[in-house]
């Protein structure tokens, strides 16, 4: 499928920090700094994109709060992949009524990929009157333009057009945390999942220049962000939309080449791209964590084909042996679909006995959702809800178990970990993460977030790791 690589022009950036000027100057006339708030549900994507609005906010002379009777705007950003998630906003939205009528003036707007849908947007047009602005993922980066006209237009606003999207530098960032970074090197999808509304709602896949990837990367180090990743659909795809030469592995080792104290991170990888240059490159890096999220949807090479995933059981479980020959301690992730349409009983067994082949250090499980406008909610399906619930529960039980198992071969081990938060419990105060991901829980100063610890390890659950601290002096927060 061809399509035109666009990009948006300084020029058109320039012109929404022109506006944000006006809204500054609107919003703050009365000497009073306004609220906003920025709901995010889904992925990590999301997580970035809200930067980028809390970034445009700050710009316009926003302050931020969680509590919504104080906004005087309000951005959902929301999520289409499953349906329980668009629930839970439709249910979050349309308890802002209540807010709308505390402050009248108050502008709510919902964006994101949900609302790329045309459905959604239809029935948000017909069923919650309260909200004044819908945008795209593709509209985000004329954000204060939108809002500006719900400002001061009579009409609500609704910017969903359907686009394959463009690669757009220079929108301001507001990170949440000073430990954690979240850096897009692409963005879309190409791969059309056959249960998968993703290429529909973001558009194709297009990358950013490798220098602008790497200049990104340069700053968040030197700003002091320890734990840094970089986000894509499907990050092994990167660069082939550029003509460059310049692949992904190819780009963790321009990344990697920064000076630094830093792990670096990276998901999501589509296993038919997954490369053994990859898997080198990861092993000689100096900084790229031995950890790699690899969904493999299915054990079962029928419902693999029916998923459109251009790949196979056998050449999964190569990739998998190739990878940890590289890296012996690879931490390795999935997610797995329970009830695509038409997965039989055998074919679940299918995906039980990779699993235990694989042994997972952690598995995201899903019961399929079906999605409108993607090839699979067209398709037989004879199972029930139950059939799938039953499956669903053994799968989780099977996970647990081989969770838990792996992290009680933790215990004892001395690992250096990242501080990166506090948990607010009494006991286990600060929350670490291994180089692989691994969650630990610790016993600390607050004054230890940032840092780079020794920990050894002292106990285990199915979730995560225990550790007392040995020593925090492998790196200092800057």
């Amino acid at each position: 499928m061809s399509y035109e690589r666009k990009e948006i022009a300084p020029e058109e950036i320039a012109r929404q920090e022109e506006i944000c000027r006006r809204i500054f100057d609107r919003v703050t006339a009365d000497g009073q700094r306004p609220l906003a708030m920025v709901d995010t549900y889904g992925c990590q994507q999301n997580e970035a994109d809200s930067e980028k609005l809390r970034g445009y906010l700050a710009e316009m002379g926003y302050g931020f709060t969680r509590d919504e009777f104080q906004a005087d705007v309000i951005v959902v950003n929301t999520c289409a992949v499953r349906e329980h998630a668009e629930m839970r906003v439709f249910g979050n939205v349309g308890a802002l009524n209540h807010t709308k009528k505390a402050r009248p003036h108050q502008i709510i707007a919902v964006c994101g990929c949900m609302v790329q849908q045309p459905h959604i947007a239809e029935k948000i047009k017909k069923s919650y009157p309260i909200v004044d602005l819908v945008f795209g993922p593709h509209e985000l980066w004329r954000f204060p333009e939108l809002l500006e006209r719900a400002m001061t237009g009579k009409k609500r606003v609704f910017a969903t057009e359907k686009s394959d999207g463009a690669v757009v530098e220079g929108i301001p960032q507001r990170r949440d945390g000073s430990v954690k970074a979240w850096l897009s090197i692409m963005y879309g999808c190409n791969n059309f999942c056959t249960y998968c509304i993703v290429p529909y709602v973001r558009g194709r896949e297009r990358s950013r220049r490798p220098e602008e990837v790497v200049a990104e990367a340069r700053e968040l180090i030197a700003a002091g962000y320890k734990d840094i990743t970089l986000l894509g659909q499907n990050v092994n795809s990167y660069g082939k939309d550029l003509g460059l030469g310049v692949d992904f592995a190819d780009l963790i080792r321009m990344v990697d080449a920064i000076d630094g104290d830093y792990v670096l991170r990276f998901m999501t990888s589509h296993p038919k791209d997954a490369t053994e240059k990859l898997f080198r490159t990861m092993a000689e890096s100096r900084h790229c964590a031995h950890h790699i999220h690899l969904p493999v949807q299915s054990g079962s090479n029928r419902v693999l084909k029916a998923m459109n995933r251009s790949y196979t059981r056998e050449k999964y479980l190569e990739q998998v042996r190739l990878a940890r020959s590289y890296m012996p301690d690879l931490v390795l992730t999935t997610d797995i679909i329970v009830g695509f349409p038409g997965e039989t009983e055998e074919e679940f067994e299918d995906t039980l006995s990779l699993v235990e082949e694989v042994r997972y250090d952690a598995m995201f499980t899903f019961i399929y959702s079906k999605r409108v406008g993607t090839p699979a909610a067209s398709m037989p399906d004879p199972y029930t809800r139950a059939d799938k619930q039953k499956h669903f529960d053994r799968l989780t039980e099977l996970s647990n178990r081989i969770s838990g198992e792996k992290h009680r071969e933790y215990e004892g081990r001395t690992l250096r970990v990242l501080i990166d938060g506090e948990t607010g419990r009494e006991e286990y105060n600060l929350s670490a993460r291994t180089d692989g991901g691994r969650l630990v829980h610790l016993k600390g100063e607050p004054s230890l977030v940032g840092q780079f610890a020794e920990v050894t390890i002292t106990a285990s659950n199915t979730w995560a790791l225990y550790g007392e601290i040995r020593n925090s002096e492998f790196g200092v927060r800057n």
